[in-house]
C-alpha cells in the first residue's frame, strides 16, 4: 500500500512539473537600437505618440494590418520599446523627476507592448488567442505567460499592471487609459501627457468611459444599472479612490459612477438608485478597424 502511494506522489510531481514547464514565462525580446535623438535625460513618448496619431481613428480603433504592413513603422514601435525595456523609474529615477512622470512610463509601455504583441501574432480575432500550452483562465498566454522587458525587468502584464501601477499609484483612473486591444477596454487614445498633463488625460478619460453607454446603461424595464466588467474586477481600487477623496462609498460602485456622470447620466442614475447592479459581459473582440 505504502509504495501505491508513492507512485502516486511521484505521479502527480511529474504531472505536476510538466504542467509548470508547458506554462514557463515566454520572453517577448525587442530586437532594435533605441533611437539615436532619444534624450541623455527625461524620457520621451513622441515616437509611439506619433505611431499612434498614425494608426488609431478618431474612435480609438486600431489599424493594426497597416502597421504590421509597415516595417518602417514597427521598426519605430520597436526602437521605442527598447527605451522602455532600458530604462524605467526603477533602475534610471533620475529620468523621471515626478510621481506622473513615473505612471506615464509604466501606462504607456504597457500599452506599447500590448499592440507589439498583438502585430506579432497578427492576424488576430482575439488577445486570448494567445494561450498558454495549458490555458487555465482567460487570457493566460498573452496577460501572463509573455514577458515583456522594462528597464531590464522582464514582466507579465498582469505583473505590471497590479505590481508597478495599481500598487504603487492606487488611482483607480488608470484603468480607463491602459488598453488590452479589446472591444470591452478603454479606448486607445493617440495623446501620451506626462507630468501636469496626465491628470487631464487620467480625469477626461475616466469621464468619457463612464459616460459612454456601451459601459453603464440604466436598463428601466428590468430594473438594473449594466456595469462593464471593469468596474467589477476593480471595485476595491474604485471604492478606495472616493474613502481617499472624502466622498461618502456608501452606495458602492453606484456612487463612484455618479460622481463621473454628465447631467443626463446623473439623472438617470438618481432615478434609478434603487435598482439593481449588473455587469456586462467582456468582450474580448480585437479592438481593429473594419478591414476591407
Amino acid at each position: 500500500m505504502a509504495r501505491i502511494f508513492l507512485y502516486i506522489a511521484l505521479a502527480l510531481v511529474f504531472i505536476a512539473a510538466v504542467l509548470l514547464w508547458s506554462n514557463r514565462p515566454r520572453r517577448f525580446l525587442i530586437e532594435a537600437d533605441i533611437p539615436s535623438d532619444f534624450p541623455e535625460q527625461g524620457f520621451s513618448h513622441d515616437s509611439f505618440e506619433a505611431l499612434l496619431q498614425s494608426y488609431v481613428t478618431a474612435d480609438g480603433q486600431v489599424d493594426y494590418d497597416r502597421w504590421q504592413r509597415s516595417t518602417e513603422s514597427v521598426t519605430v514601435l520597436e526602437r521605442y520599446l527598447a527605451a522602455v525595456a532600458r530604462f524605467s523609474p526603477d533602475n534610471t529615477p533620475l529620468r523621471f523627476p515626478s510621481r506622473n512622470d513615473e505612471l506615464a512610463y509604466w501606462m504607456y509601455g504597457y500599452n506599447a507592448y500590448v499592440i507589439r504583441a498583438v502585430l506579432e501574432h497578427w492576424p488576430l480575432d482575439s488577445v486570448t488567442d494567445v494561450k498558454a500550452p495549458i490555458e487555465a483562465v482567460t487570457g493566460l498566454g498573452f496577460f501572463y505567460q509573455l514577458r515583456f522587458q522594462f528597464g531590464g525587468e522582464f514582466l507579465s502584464l498582469l505583473a505590471v499592471e497590479n505590481r508597478k501601477i495599481r500598487a504603487r499609484y492606487r488611482d483607480a483612473r488608470i484603468h480607463f487609459v491602459l488598453n488590452c486591444a479589446s472591444e470591452s477596454c478603454p479606448i486607445a487614445r493617440p495623446e501620451l501627457p506626462t507630468g501636469e498633463a496626465l491628470e487631464d488625460l487620467l480625469s477626461s478619460a475616466t469621464t468619457e468611459f463612464i459616460n459612454d453607454s456601451r459601459n453603464i446603461k440604466v436598463d428601466h424595464d428590468n430594473r438594473s444599472i449594466r456595469l462593464s466588467t471593469i468596474f467589477k474586477w476593480y471595485e476595491k481600487d474604485f471604492l478606495n479612490e472616493l474613502h481617499n477623496a472624502g466622498v461618502s462609498s456608501s452606495g458602492g460602485l453606484f456612487d463612484y459612477v455618479l460622481r463621473y456622470a454628465d447631467e443626463a447620466l446623473a439623472a438617470d442614475l438618481r432615478a434609478a438608485e434603487s435598482y439593481e447592479i449588473t455587469f456586462a459581459d467582456y468582450d474580448w473582440s480585437i479592438n481593429a478597424t473594419p478591414q476591407p
